[in-house]
């Protein structure tokens, strides 16, 4: 079992309904639980937005790690732009 810190501060709910918790905290996000009434838990959390969600499945994880070890032991090299191929990026113009 983890070692138990025993802190505890008094803390004043102000007329907004905010509690501060210091500036070593600002712009954390955090996760707040009432498992019964007046009962507050408050732990920092890690939020993934569910449109970068599928970055984090197993199968991505494992080809983003095959992609890293590959960019590791890879040495970059100068890239002549001239010899590119020229392509349209969005098709045809419109007509005016």
């Amino acid at each position: 079992m983890g070692a138990v810190i025993d802190h505890q501060v008094i803390k004043s709910i102000g007329s907004s309904g905010q509690i501060s918790l210091g500036k070593e905290h600002a712009g954390r996000q955090v996760l707040v639980e009432t498992p019964e009434p007046g009962v507050w838990v408050i732990r920092t959390a890690t939020v993934i937005p569910d449109n970068e969600r599928w970055v984090h499945t197993p199968a991505i994880k494992k080809d983003l790690s095959a992609a890293l070890a590959w960019a590791q032991k890879t040495p970059a090299k100068a890239t002549d732009l001239s010899k590119l191929k020229m392509t349209k990026a969005h098709g045809t113009k419109r007509k005016a």
